[in-house]
């Protein structure tokens, strides 16, 4: 069974996808921040990686109700 290798998104795509400027994706990435692989002088993404980061990112922030209290 062959190894595949999803395509690349480039900081435009997941801006546009994300809803987030691609410069604020590029200064994120660079940071270490957001999952990104900088190819010579560009980066770019694996939507698998932002997909996981996303998740862990939305279990992590999720807001908690405090016991006994209720909404």
């Amino acid at each position: 069974m062959e190894n595949q290798i999803a395509p690349l998104l480039t900081s435009d795509e997941v801006g546009r996808v994300r809803g987030i400027h691609p410069k604020v994706v590029e200064r994120m990435a660079k940071r270490g921040e957001l999952p990104g692989l900088k190819v010579g002088r560009f980066w770019r993404y694996q939507s698998k990686a932002l997909d996981g980061w996303i998740n862990s990112r939305l279990q992590s922030d999720s807001p908690t109700v405090p016991q006994g209290n209720s909404l």
